[in-house]
C-alpha cells in the first residue's frame, strides 16, 4: 500500500496539469510568497519547489513543473515528498471469537498541507467475551435499590448468558467525598450516618469481576447503605477509579466492557472540589488509588474528574457506559450521554426493580454502534473516519452489523497552520507522536505519524562571507544572503547612506522612488509585480483612463500612466475602435447615408423617434405608432375636434384632403380609423409614401363619417335596465327556489357536474436530487369543462411537528420576516422579460415595483419590493404565455392576515394601481406556509400549482408538507382529492459550501470583486447555490452592478469565483459622502443537488480607497499584497462571549509574526472611537470588566512587537447581559380626594435591560411607619404605563407604597414613599388622567388580577378650579421637596413632549409642608425670543461653591408683525420604526388665516437639507421615513399666513436602535428602537425660594456635541408681556443651578435652557412654571430680603449624608441680596455638621423616617 515513487515526470505533468485546473491558486501561491530561504519556500504548500541553480534568474520558488520550464534543472530542484509506510499487517480471521483490525501498525511522514488516505478493516464478532461492571449509588435513598438488586442476581445471569457464554461480573459501590460540605462530618455521624448503615466513603471496589455468580450473591448479601449530605454525588470519582485502576476491577484485555452506572441524583464534577469549605484544590491526576481494600484513597486531595477527561479514558481502557438514573435525574444524564460516542441511558423505577430489563435493552443497542477514535494525536495532524457501509450516528459512532468485516476510508492530515501559527513552528510534541486509532472493542490502529518540517540540505552547506558574494554576504542554496548593509545580487551595493539613494530622488520629492520601491545600486526596483514603473517609480499602472469603471476600457494595458491600446482601437481609454464595422448598415454603406461614423458610433444628421443607432428608419416602429400620430391633426383639421382643435391644429406639419373613396389597403401604407369623442361617429384616412409626413406631405380622408342612428338610442338604457332586471330575478330564483335552482342546473351554462382535485395524493422527495425549491403539482378537472373555475389552496410546512408554525408566528409579532408574492401579469412573456438585464425587463420591473408599493404601503411596517424577476408558468392553461412576476416583501409576522385579504381583492379586482393582473392567480409565502389561487379557464383539464418546498438547512432529516384545496370561490366545480402530502428526505450532505471568511476588502480602484466561494467534499457529486448581491452603504448600479445567479460545483471541484463589477464614484456622490466606505452583501441561498451551506453563507465586500481601507480595516484585501516580511498582520477570527452583566470575554487567534503583545480596543456602540479604552494583554484573549449591563459593545485587537503595532482586527461587536433595574426613579401623587389619588413613576434610572413589568404594594402603615396587616399588590405589565389609579382609600389613614420594576434578569428593589391623603391641599386644578390606565380599587382582593380595570375617563377638580386640565403622559414628582422634572420618555422612549400647567404638592415624609413646582419639558429651540438684545448693568460677585458664575443679564423683547404667525407652540415627536418618525406640532397663534406650513429636516451635523411644504394649515403632522438609525437630525417647523413665514420652532431628536455589527446603517429586523436628543441639557428642576424668586438647576448634556463653555438661560413670561431677560452661566459641572429673582406671584414663566459648547449652541430644554399665592403661605416678609429662610437642625440629627453643600455667605446682583439656596442630602460622604444652618428647601434622594419640626428664623 506505501506504493512506488513517481518518476520526475510524471510529477512534472501531474503539476502542470494541477496549474492548469486552478490557475491562480496552487501555482499562484508558491510563485507569490515572500520567502527569504528554500526552507520557507517548503513550508508554503505542499507542491512547492525551490531551484538552487546558481544561474537560474527566474522566481526560485515555485512549483516544481514551473521550475523546470524556466529552464532549471532536475539536480538543482529541491522538493519534499510526503510518505507512506504499512509496518504491520495481519489479515482478519474470522473464525477466532474476538475484536480485530488490520493493519495493525503503519508509518506516515506528510508534508504541510499534506494529506494521506488508506483503508481501515475492522471485525467484530457476532459473540464475544462480556465485563460487566455494576457501580451502584450507596446513599440512603437507594437502599430499596440494593434490596432488588440483591434479589435479582440470577436474572442478571440469565441475561448475561444470552449475549454470551465467556462473561465475568463485579460491583462497586459510591456515596461521595467524606468532607464539608459533602458529608456530615460529626463523629457520630462519621461512624453510622443512617440507622444500620456503613460510615460515608467515596468509593469502593466491592467485588472485582468474577465468573462466579455465587460469590458475587454472597458478597452482595452483606452489603449495607451508607449517606451523604448535599443532592448531588461523587459518582465522577468512582468512574474514573473503575475505569484506570484495570486490574484491581479485573477487566480482560479482549472483552467487551460494560459498566453499569446506577443513581437518582445529579453528579459533581470538575471544580466542585475546589471550593472554600472541601479545601480540595488539586485536579485529578488520572491514576488509580485504590487501597488494598478496594477504597478510593485521595478523595481529600484531588478534584472531581470533568466530563471529557471521562470521555478519553473510557474509551481509551474500551469502557462502554450504561446510565441507570431515575426520572428525577434523566435529564442530567440525558446530557451527559450526548458527550460519549457510544453509551445507553435507561429510566430507572424508584426501586430498581427494572434494572434486569433495562440492561437487556442497553445490551442490544451498544452491541449495534461502533466508534472509531483517534487517540493521543499531536496537536498539528487530524484524522477522519468515514464508511461507504455503514451508517453514521448522530454521536458520531457507526451503525454496525456483528459478524461481517467493516471497511472504514481514513484520512490523515497535516495543518498548515494552527492558531496562526505555522505548524512548522510548534514544538515537537505537535508534529510528531504515534496516534491510536482505536474501536470501541478492540485495541486498534498504532500509527507513527510526523509532519515533514526538514531544513533544506542546501542550507545545511552554505558559504560564509563567499567570493560569490564579494565577501559581504554567504552563498547558500545558488544564491547570496547579503549581510546588512549591503544589497544586490553579488552583494556589491552598500544601503543606507545618502549618496546611494541620491539618483532615485526624484526632483522634489523627498522619498526615494516616490516611496513606491527600494534604491539598489543607485536604481529604483519598484514594488507591486508591476503595478509601478518609471525610473522613479513615478506611474502607477492602475491611475490610467477608465470606461465604464474599466481600465483602458478592458482593450489595452496601463504603461507609464498612459493607456497602450490594443490592436484595432484607440482613445485616451482605447474606448474607440479604428473599425467601422458597427457603423454598416443593412446596405453596406456606412450610417444609411444619414449620417457619419465616429468612434465606431453614428452620428445621424437627423434625429427622431423612428432611427436607430445606425440611422436607419425603422418602419415596423412607424406603422406601429403612424395611425395615432397623426389622428389628433387629421380630426381637428377635417372636423375641427379633438385635443388640437383650435390654435393648436396649426403646429401640424402636413395637410389633408378629403375625399369621396380611400384608396385599397394594399395600396397605401397604413388604413387607420378611429372613432370622434365629439359625435361618436367614425372617420377613416390613409397615409401613403415613406410614413413619415412632411409640410409638403399629404393625408387623404374619408369625405363621410359613419355614425350609428339616433332614432335608436333610446332604446339602450330600456336594455340595459332589462338585462339587469333579468339578472336579479335568475340569482334570487338560484338562492331561494329549490325547484328554480335544480331547473338552472340543467342548462349547458351552469356546468353542471365536474370536479376538480390533485392528481396525486402523495410526493416523495429527495433533497440532494432536488434542483429547485418549489414543487409543480398538478390539479385535475374533470367532467363538464365549460366555464372558468378559480381554486384556492394552501401549504403548511413541518405538519410533522404539531404546533411548529403556531409557535413560530407566536415569538415575535413585530418581527420583519420576507413574504414571498407572484401575481399573474396582464401582458405576454418575451424572452427579453426573462433576463434580468435588459432594458424591458428593467422598465416592467420598475413598474411592478411603483405599483405594488403603492398598494402595500397601507400594511403597516411593510417595506418596498425586493428581488423581482420574472417568468413564464407551463401548464397553465390558455394564460400560460402571460408573464409572471415573483418578489419579495418585509413586513411584520403579525401582518400576514393583512397582506392576504389585501392581496385577494387586488386581484378580483384585476389591478394593483394601475398594474393590470390576470384574477384567479396569486401566491402569498410566508415563513411557514403559504396560500394561493389557481384558475381553469374554459376547456382547460389540467393546471399545475405551484407549492413552496421551504427548504432550510435546519430542517428534519424527514420533513412532512401538506398542500390542502380550500374552496371553489368562483365557478360551479366542486372538490374532489382535496390534500397532497409531501415527504421530504434529507440526506447525507455532498457537500459543503460557504465563503472563505465573512469580511472582503477591495479597494475604490479596482474594476471588479472577486469573491472566492470554496466546496468542501463529503461524497464526490455535483453542488449548486444561488447567489445574489445585497445594498448596504453602497447601491447597486451606482457602486457596482448587482449580480444573482447561481454556481455550479462540477464532481472534485472545490473553488469558485464571483465577479461583481466595479463602478468609479460620480463626482457628485464623493461631494455627497465624502470618504465614507461603501458596503455591500452577496448571500448564498437554495443550495441544490445534496449541498449545504456552511459558515459563513453570507460576506460582506468594502469598498474604499487604499489609504483608508489600510487605516480603518484589518482583514486582506482581495487585491492586496503580501505584507512586507516581519511585519505582523492583524489578529484572526476575533470572538465576543458576554461572561455576565458587567464582563466579556474577547479572544482571538495570534497573527503570523512574533508578538510580544495586544492591544484591545472597546467602547459602546454609537459612541467615537476616540471615546474607547484601551487594555494590554500578553495571551490572546482578555476578560472586560466594570461594564455597564445590557450594553452593546465593539472591539477590536492589534498585536505589537519589535517592529511597532500591526493592523487591527476586524469589529466585533456584544451585548452584556442584563442585570436586575434600579429602583424606579421617583413616585408621584396626584391626590384626586381623600380617598384617591393617581400613583405614577419614572423609569429605573438604570434599567439593566427591558423593562417587563413594574409591581406596586401599598397598604396601610401606623404611627411609627410599621405595616397594619397585609400588603396588596398590582402587576402592572405594560412597561410603558407608569401609571395608576387607587380608588377606595381609607380616609385619613396613612398609606405605604413600594414600586419595582422587572426586566429579563428578574425583580430590581423597590422605591417606597409613605402618604396620608387627607394631610394634603386640595389641589386648585384639574388632574389628568391619561385613559387606559390601570385602575385598582383598595377594597377588593388580593390577587394581581381580581381589581384591574381600565378608565378613558378624565377626572376633573372641583367647579372652583381657575384653570383647565391638561391630559398628558408628565410625571408630576412630590418628592420631600424636590421637583425633578425630565423630558416624557427620559430613560428610553420619547413617546411625547407636551408643556403642563404647574401642579402642586407636598413631599412624602416628614410630612413637611414644602410647596414644590411641577412642570414638563420640551426640546425645542425657539428663535423668536432670541431675536433682539438689550444689555443691561451687571456685577460681577463670588457665587457659592457648587454654583456656576452668573457673568450678564439682558433683556429683549420680540415683536412680530401685523398678521405674520407666532411661533408653533410644541414639537412633538413619535417613532415609527427605526428609521421612520412622524413629527407633529401645535397650531400657531396668528390674526390671520394660516396657508400651511413648511418643514426643514437635515442631520445635525450637516448634509442634505430636506424640505417638505405643507399647502393644508389643518395638516399638523407629517411622516418622514428613510431617515439614518443612530444618527440625530435637527427639525424645524414654521407657519405661513397672507403676510409671511412666522419664526420657526426647532428640534433634535434620534431615533435609538440596534444595527447590524458589520453594517452601521442597517437596523436588526425586529429590533426595540426608541427616541432620545443626543445634547440636549438635563431635566429642569425648580424649587421655590419666596413669592418672587426660585432656584433652577439642570443636569450636564448626556452627549454633547463638543466641549461645554457654559449655558444660556432665557426666562420670559409664558403670554409675553414684558421683555425676556437671558442669563450667561460659565462653567461645565455635573449639575449647574441659577437663582432667578424678582418674578412674580401667579404669573406663568417660561424658562429655556440651552448649552454652550465649542461647535455652538445645542438644542434647548424648555419648562413652564408659576408661583401661585396660598393663604397662609409660609413665605413670610424678612426684611428687604425676600425668599432667604433658614431653619436648624435639633442637636440629634446633628449627623446627616450630604453629598453637595453650599455656604451661606450671600453674593449680590443688581442690588438683590441671594442668599445660599438649599442643602442637598443623598449619597454616601457622612459629614458631622454642627450647628447647621439649612436652606428653606430640603432636597433628599430618600425619605426621613421621623418628624422633623422647622424652626423658621432671621439671620
Amino acid at each position: 500500500m506505501a506504493g512506488l515513487r513517481p518518476s520526475p515526470w510524471t510529477s512534472l505533468l501531474l503539476a502542470a496539469l494541477l496549474s492548469v485546473s486552478f490557475p491562480g491558486q496552487m501555482a499562484n501561491r508558491c510563485k507569490k510568497a515572500q520567502v527569504k530561504s528554500c526552507t520557507e519556500c517548503i513550508r508554503v504548500d505542499r507542491n512547492c519547489a525551490y531551484c538552487t541553480d546558481e544561474i537560474f534568474k527566474e522566481r526560485r520558488c515555485n512549483t516544481q513543473a514551473e521550475l523546470l520550464a524556466a529552464g532549471c534543472r532536475q539536480e538543482s530542484v529541491v522538493v519534499m515528498e510526503s510518505s507512506f509506510e504499512i509496518t504491520e499487517e495481519t489479515q482478519i480471521d474470522t473464525t477466532l471469537q474476538r475484536s480485530q483490525v488490520s493493519p495493525q501498525r503503519l508509518r506516515v511522514r506528510l508534508r504541510p498541507g499534506g494529506e494521506q488516505h488508506f483503508q481501515l478493516l475492522v471485525f467484530e464478532p457476532s459473540e464475544s467475551p462480556v465485563d460487566l461492571y455494576i457501580l451502584m449509588d450507596f446513599s440512603n435513598s437507594m437502599s430499596d435499590d440494593l434490596d432488588n438488586l440483591k434479589q435479582m442476581g440470577e436474572k442478571l445471569a440469565e441475561v448475561l448468558r444470552k449475549l454470551t457464554n465467556d462473561y465475568t461480573i463485579g460491583f462497586g459501590k459510591f456515596v461521595d467525598k467524606v468532607s464539608v460540605p459533602q458529608t456530615d462530618m460529626r463523629p457520630e455521624k462519621l461512624k453510622e450516618p443512617w440507622p444500620n448503615s456503613d460510615p460515608p466513603f467515596s468509593f469502593k471496589n466491592v467485588i472485582s469481576l468474577t465468573e462466579d455468580l455465587a460469590e458475587f450473591r454472597n458478597k452482595l448479601l452483606k452489603e449495607r447503605i451508607s449517606g451523604n449530605l448535599d443532592a448531588p454525588e461523587g459518582g465522577f470519582d468512582a468512574i474514573l477509579q473503575a475505569a484506570v485502576c484495570t486490574r484491581d476491577i479485573g477487566w480482560r484485555p479482549d472483552s467487551t466492557h460494560l459498566l453499569v452506572f446506577s443513581t437518582e441524583s445529579a453528579f459533581h464534577y470538575e471544580a466542585d472540589g475546589a471550593n472554600v469549605l472541601a479545601g480540595i484544590m488539586s485536579r485529578n491526576d488520572e491514576a488509580c488509588h485504590l487501597d488494598a481494600s478496594g477504597t478510593y484513597t485521595q478523595y481529600r486531595t484531588q478534584d472531581y474528574p470533568s466530563v471529557p477527561t471521562l470521555v478519553r479514558l473510557l474509551a481509551k481502557h474500551n469502557i462502554i457506559p450504561i446510565f441507570a438514573v431515575t426520572n428525577y435525574s434523566y435529564s442530567y444524564y440525558e446530557r451527559l450521554r450526548t458527550y460519549f460516542p457510544v453509551s445507553s441511558l435507561g429510566v430507572l423505577q424508584e426501586d430498581s426493580s427494572n434494572i434486569v430489563d433495562l440492561l437487556q435493552e442497553a445490551f442490544q443497542r451498544i452491541r449495534s454502534d461502533l466508534d472509531i477514535r483517534a487517540l493521543e494525536s499531536p496537536r498539528g495532524l487530524r484524522t477522519e473516519v468515514t464508511s461507504e457501509m455503514f451508517e453514521k450516528t448522530n454521536t458520531g459512532s457507526f451503525h454496525i452489523q456483528r459478524g461481517k468485516v467493516g471497511t472504514y476510508q481514513v484520512q490523515l492530515r497535516a495543518l498548515e497552520e494552527l492558531d496562526g501559527t505555522h505548524v512548522c513552528q510548534l514544538g515537537e510534541e505537535d508534529q510528531k507522536g504515534n496516534i491510536h486509532l482505536k474501536p470501541s472493542f478492540s485495541d486498534g490502529l498504532r500509527m507513527d505519524v510526523g509532519i515533514i518540517c526538514d531544513v533544506c540540505p542546501c542550507e545545511l552547506q552554505k558559504e560564509v562571507r563567499s567570493a560569490h558574494c564579494s565577501y559581504h554576504g554567504d552563498f547558500m542554496c545558488g544564491h547570496c544572503v547579503c549581510n546588512e548593509g549591503w544589497s544586490g545580487n553579488t552583494c556589491s551595493c552598500p544601503t543606507g547612506s545618502l549618496s546611494d539613494i541620491k539618483p532615485c530622488l526624484r526632483e522634489g520629492e523627498d522619498k526615494p522612488c516616490s516611496g513606491r520601491g527600494e534604491c539598489q545600486c543607485s536604481h529604483c526596483v519598484c514594488y507591486g509585480e508591476g503595478r509601478y514603473e518609471g525610473p522613479f517609480c513615478e506611474y502607477d499602472n492602475f491611475q490610467c483612463p477608465r470606461a465604464s469603471g474599466f481600465l483602458c476600457n478592458d482593450r489595452g494595458r496601463c504603461s507609464m500612466g498612459q493607456c497602450v491600446c490594443e490592436p484595432g482601437w484607440t482613445g485616451l481609454s482605447c474606448d474607440c475602435p479604428l473599425s467601422n464595422a458597427t457603423c454598416i448598415d443593412s446596405n453596406g454603406g456606412i450610417c444609411n447615408g444619414r449620417g457619419y461614423c465616429e468612434c465606431g458610433r453614428c452620428h445621424c444628421n437627423q434625429q427622431s423617434l423612428y432611427t436607430d443607432t445606425i440611422c436607419e428608419i425603422n418602419y415596423s416602429a412607424i406603422r406601429l405608432g403612424l395611425c395615432e400620430d397623426l389622428r389628433s391633426c387629421v380630426q381637428c383639421q377635417a372636423w375641427g375636434t379633438g385635443e388640437k382643435k383650435g390654435r393648436m391644429c396649426d403646429g401640424c406639419n402636413f395637410k389633408i384632403k378629403m375625399v369621396d373613396e380611400l384608396k385599397k389597403g394594399g395600396e397605401v401604407l397604413e388604413h387607420c380609423s378611429f372613432r370622434d369623442e365629439d359625435d361618436d361617429c367614425t372617420y377613416s384616412y390613409t397615409v401613403e409614401g415613406d410614413g413619415t409626413p412632411g409640410p409638403n406631405s399629404t393625408v387623404l380622408v374619408h369625405r363621410k363619417k359613419d355614425c350609428p342612428p339616433g332614432s335608436f338610442w333610446w332604446l339602450i338604457p330600456l336594455l340595459i335596465f332589462l338585462l339587469l332586471l333579468l339578472a336579479l330575478l335568475l340569482l334570487l330564483c338560484w338562492k331561494y327556489c329549490a325547484c328554480c335552482k335544480a331547473c338552472l342546473a340543467l342548462l349547458p351554462c351552469c356546468n353542471r357536474g365536474h370536479m376538480v382535485g390533485f392528481k396525486e395524493d402523495h410526493y416523495m422527495l429527495r433533497e440532494n436530487l432536488m434542483a429547485s425549491d418549489h414543487l409543480d403539482t398538478p390539479m385535475l378537472r374533470s367532467g363538464n369543462l365549460k366555464g372558468r373555475d378559480m381554486v384556492r389552496w394552501k401549504i403548511t410546512n413541518n405538519v410533522q411537528r404539531p404546533g411548529f408554525a403556531t409557535h413560530a408566528s407566536s415569538t415575535n409579532p413585530m418581527e420583519l420576516v420576507p413574504y414571498g408574492l407572484s401575481l399573474r401579469l396582464a401582458r405576454l412573456c418575451t424572452e427579453n422579460l426573462l433576463k434580468p438585464d435588459t432594458r424591458e425587463c428593467d422598465q416592467l420591473r420598475q413598474e411592478v415595483e411603483e405599483n405594488l408599493n403603492e398598494v402595500y404601503r397601507q400594511i403597516t411596517g411593510a417595506h418596498k419590493l425586493q428581488q423581482t424577476k420574472f417568468r413564464q408558468q407551463p401548464n397553465a392553461g390558455k394564460k400560460q404565455d402571460h408573464t409572471i412576476v415573483d418578489t419579495v416583501l418585509m413586513a411584520p409576522r403579525a401582518a400576514k392576515q393583512a397582506l392576504l385579504k389585501l392581496t385577494e381583492k387586488q386581484v378580483e379586482q384585476g389591478a394593483f394601481h394601475e398594474l393590470k393582473v390576470a384574477p384567479g392567480y396569486y401566491t402569498l409565502t410566508a415563513d411557514q406556509d403559504a396560500r394561493g389561487m389557481v384558475e381553469f379557464q374554459e376547456g382547460v383539464e389540467l393546471v399545475d400549482v405551484r407549492v413552496p418546498l421551504f427548504i432550510r438547512p435546519e430542517d428534519d432529516d424527514e420533513k412532512q408538507l401538506l398542500v390542502e384545496a380550500i374552496d371553489v370561490p368562483m365557478g360551479t366545480a366542486t372538490l374532489g382529492r382535496r390534500l397532497v402530502n409531501i415527504t421530504i428526505i434529507k440526506e447525507q450532505a455532498s457537500g459543503i459550501v460557504s465563503f472563505e471568511k465573512p469580511e472582503y476588502l477591495v479597494s475604490g480602484g479596482e474594476q471588479v470583486a472577486r469573491i472566492p466561494v470554496v466546496r468542501r467534499i463529503l461524497d464526490n457529486g455535483k453542488s449548486q447555490v444561488s447567489y445574489r448581491t445585497q445594498d448596504n452603504t453602497a447601491q447597486g448600479n451606482r457602486d457596482y452592478i448587482p449580480a444573482e445567479g447561481d454556481l455550479l460545483f462540477q464532481p472534485g471541484e472545490t473553488w469558485k469565483e464571483l465577479q461583481v463589477k466595479l463602478l468609479e464614484p460620480r463626482e457628485i456622490d464623493s461631494l455627497l459622502r465624502g470618504r465614507q466606505t461603501r458596503r455591500f452583501h452577496i448571500q448564498l441561498s437554495n443550495p441544490k443537488f445534496g449541498a449545504r451551506l456552511g459558515q459563513p453563507h453570507s460576506a460582506t465586500v468594502v469598498i474604499g480607497d487604499r489609504d483608508e481601507l489600510d487605516r480603518n480595516f484589518t482583514s486582506p484585501t482581495l487585491s492586496s499584497f503580501p505584507p512586507h516580511p516581519g511585519d505582523l498582520g492583524a489578529p484572526q477570527n476575533p470572538n465576543a462571549k458576554a461572561a455576565g452583566s458587567r464582563k466579556i470575554h474577547f479572544n482571538w487567534l495570534p497573527p503570523p509574526g512574533k508578538p510580544t503583545g495586544y492591544r484591545v480596543k472597546y467602547w459602546i456602540q454609537g459612541d467615537s472611537e476616540s471615546e474607547a479604552h484601551l487594555l494590554d494583554s500578553k495571551v490572546p484573549s482578555v476578560e472586560l470588566t466594570n461594564l455597564y449591563p445590557y450594553c452593546d459593545y465593539e472591539m477590536k485587537v492589534c498585536a505589537y512587537g519589535a517592529q511597532g503595532e500591526g493592523p487591527y482586527s476586524s469589529l466585533v461587536s456584544c451585548r452584556t447581559q442584563q442585570e436586575v433595574p434600579s429602583e424606579p426613579g421617583r413616585l408621584a401623587f396626584n391626590v384626586v380626594s381623600s380617598t384617591v389619588t393617581q400613583l405614577s413613576w419614572a423609569e429605573p434610572a438604570e434599567t439593566n435591560g427591558e423593562i417587563t413589568a413594574y409591581e406596586v404594594c401599598y397598604g396601610l402603615v401606623n404611627e411609627d411607619n410599621r405595616p397594619i396587616g397585609p400588603m396588596k399588590k398590582v402587576l402592572v405589565d405594560t412597561p410603558k404605563r407608569r401609571m395608576l389609579l387607587i380608588e377606595n382609600l381609607r380616609e385619613s389613614q396613612p398609606y405605604r407604597y413600594t414600586v419595582k420594576a422587572r426586566n429579563g434578569a428578574g425583580w430590581g428593589p423597590e422605591r417606597e414613599a409613605i402618604i396620608n391623603l387627607a394631610t394634603q391641599p386640595k389641589r386648585p386644578m384639574s388632574i389628568p388622567i391619561i385613559p387606559d390606565i390601570p385602575i385598582v380599587d383598595a377594597q377588593c382582593g388580593e390577587d394581581y388580577e381580581s381589581f384591574l380595570m381600565y378608565s378613558d375617563d378624565v377626572l376633573r377638580s372641583p367647579a372652583g378650579s381657575q384653570r383647565p386640565s391638561v391630559s398628558d403622559d408628565t410625571e408630576h414628582l412630590v418628592v420631600n421637596g424636590r421637583m425633578d422634572v425630565a423630558f416624557p420618555g427620559s430613560s428610553n422612549s420619547l413617546n411625547r413632549m407636551t408643556v403642563a400647567n404647574t401642579a402642586y404638592g407636598t413631599h412624602l415624609s416628614p410630612h413637611l409642608p414644602h410647596r414644590v413646582l411641577s412642570t414638563s419639558s420640551t426640546l425645542t429651540r425657539d428663535y423668536n425670543s432670541l431675536t433682539r438684545t438689550e444689555h443691561s448693568h451687571s456685577h460681577s460677585a463670588t457665587l457659592p461653591r457648587d454654583y456656576s458664575t452668573l457673568t450678564s443679564v439682558s433683556s429683549h423683547s420680540s415683536r412680530l408683525a401685523a398678521g405674520v404667525p407666532n411661533t408653533p407652540t410644541r414639537l412633538v415627536f413619535s417613532a415609527l420604526g427605526p428609521t421612520s418618525l412622524k413629527v407633529s406640532w401645535q397650531e400657531p397663534q396668528c390674526e390671520q388665516a394660516l396657508q400651511g406650513y413648511s418643514v426643514e429636516y437635515q442631520l445635525l451635523n450637516g448634509g442634505e437639507l430636506h424640505r417638505l411644504n405643507i399647502p393644508s394649515p389643518s395638516q399638523t403632522s407629517v411622516v418622514v421615513e428613510d431617515l439614518l438609525p443612530n444618527h440625530s437630525y435637527v427639525f424645524r417647523v414654521r407657519a405661513q399666513s397672507q403676510e409671511g413665514w412666522g419664526p420657526e420652532r426647532e428640534g433634535v431628536i434620534t431615533i435609538e436602535s440596534q444595527v447590524h455589527p458589520q453594517s452601521p446603517l442597517c437596523p436588526l429586523p425586529g429590533s426595540t428602537f426608541t427616541l432620545s436628543t443626543p445634547s440636549a441639557p438635563g431635566p429642569l428642576v425648580f424649587t421655590a425660594l419666596s413669592p418672587d424668586s426660585l432656584q433652577l438647576s439642570w443636569e450636564r448634556p448626556r452627549r454633547p456635541d463638543g466641549d461645554i463653555l457654559g449655558y444660556l438661560v432665557t426666562c420670559e413670561m409664558a403670554h409675553g408681556g414684558e421683555p425676556a431677560t437671558t442669563f450667561l452661566v460659565d462653567g461645565d459641572s455635573p449639575e449647574s443651578r441659577l437663582t432667578v429673582p424678582g418674578l412674580s406671584e401667579n404669573v406663568p414663566y417660561k424658562f429655556k435652557v440651552q448649552a454652550k459648547t465649542t461647535q455652538g449652541y445645542g438644542p434647548e430644554r424648555e419648562g413652564i412654571i408659576t408661583i401661585e399665592s396660598q393663604d397662609g403661605g409660609p413665605f413670610p416678609q424678612l426684611g428687604s430680603h425676600p425668599g432667604l429662610f433658614q431653619h436648624q437642625l435639633p442637636g440629634e440629627y446633628s449627623s446627616i449624608t450630604t453629598t453637595h453643600t453650599s455656604t451661606t455667605e450671600p453674593f449680590f446682583l443688581d442690588g438683590l441680596t441671594l442668599g445660599s439656596q438649599r442643602l442637598e442630602a443623598g449619597g454616601s460622604l457622612t459629614r458631622h455638621v454642627t450647628q447647621e444652618f439649612v436652606s428653606r428647601t430640603l432636597t433628599t434622594s430618600g425619605t426621613l423616617s421621623t418628624q422633623v419640626d422647622q424652626q423658621f428664623f432671621q439671620t
